[in-house]
């Protein structure tokens, strides 16, 4: 399904539903958009936001022709407890299956992630990321760096806090924003400056998504007077 997600092309969703499980999940859009799905009468959706799994997409990034970035599980978390071991298998199997386009994996299950990493044959498209929203959370990425992953990257939406110590070594992108929607938390400008600049000079690539807040496309993207949309080479 094709996206305004600003970092990728198309969304991909073998799993949907999951768990609360850290802060940053508070006002998770997945969340709240499953209830319209399902009143909407989406087969993917008849259990709302339960974990369940969907066959019938391991097929879909095959029917792609033309090559697209990716994010695999926008409405959901392949890692979750809940999903198979050899689920997580499959899915990785398709994305193996489809070099031409490149997948963006973002789990908060970064333990399961490094449990099942030795079993994972790696694919150079599939990128693998971790979400950390504030400083609390960084113990993910030590887990990320445990993959072979060939692209390895964070996620630091909504950022709840400063994290002036934010790993970045290993790491080959970051991306930043700020919590949107209903009850959006708000984000200090100086929080992203400071992780802004830690990526330059590390020179990691650097992407910020959003201020967000109630009305997202009001407080636009722009950060010290321009955009930041560096993404690594594909």
């Amino acid at each position: 399904m094709s996206t305004k997600i600003e970092w990728t092309q198309e969304t991909w969703n073998p799993v949907t539903g999951c768990t609360k499980v850290s802060p940053g999940c508070k006002h998770c859009y997945a969340a709240r958009m499953a209830p319209r799905l399902q009143a909407m009468g989406q087969e993917k959706y008849a259990d709302g936001f339960a974990v369940r799994c969907h066959e019938k997409e391991l097929e879909r990034p095959g029917r792609w022709r033309n090559p697209r970035s990716v994010f695999v599980n926008s409405m959901g978390d392949l890692f979750h407890e809940e999903v198979p071991e050899a689920f997580i298998q499959r899915v990785f199997e398709a994305m193996r299956a489809t070099p031409r386009h490149t997948f963006q994996v973002l789990t908060k299950r970064a333990e399961r992630l490094a449990e099942m990493s030795p079993q994972i044959t790696w694919p150079a498209n599939v990128w693998m990321g971790v979400s950390v929203e504030d400083a609390n959370c960084t113990d993910r990425i030590e887990h990320l760096l445990t993959t072979e992953a060939s692209v390895k990257f964070l996620s630091v939406e909504p950022l709840l806090g400063p994290i002036p110590e934010l790993p970045v070594a290993g790491i080959d992108w970051v991306i930043v924003g700020g919590e949107s929607g209903p009850g959006a938390r708000p984000m200090d400008p100086a929080w992203v400056s400071q992780l802004r600049d830690r990526c330059v000079r590390a020179g990691v690539p650097f992407f910020f998504k959003q201020w967000g807040g109630v009305n997202k496309k009001k407080s636009g993207r722009l950060l010290d007077g321009r955009t930041w949309d560096e993404v690594p080479p594909r």
